[in-house]
């Protein structure tokens, strides 16, 4: 098994049907939270008139998963 850390983005506005998300892999931790800060800071900067139509929150999360072809991961 390997160690990765899933940023999960989730997103609900006015007209949406439900909430949406997305979710990315990252090798660390660190990687993890820089995105996540950069998430929030893009998200911040938004008008406030977008801030009234669409809220989000975004959280990283540690995950044991099976080997992922393509990345280069350290095993716990």
């Amino acid at each position: 098994m390997i160690k990765i850390w899933l940023m999960i983005m989730f997103i609900s506005g006015i007209n949406y049907p439900s909430v949406k998300y997305q979710t990315i892999i990252y090798k660390t931790e660190e990687e993890c939270v820089n995105a996540l800060a950069d998430y929030f800071n893009y998200y911040e900067k938004k008008s406030d008139a977008y801030k009234l139509e669409v809220v989000t929150d975004a959280h990283c999360l540690e995950f044991e998963s099976f080997p992922i072809k393509g990345l280069k991961l350290t095993r716990t």
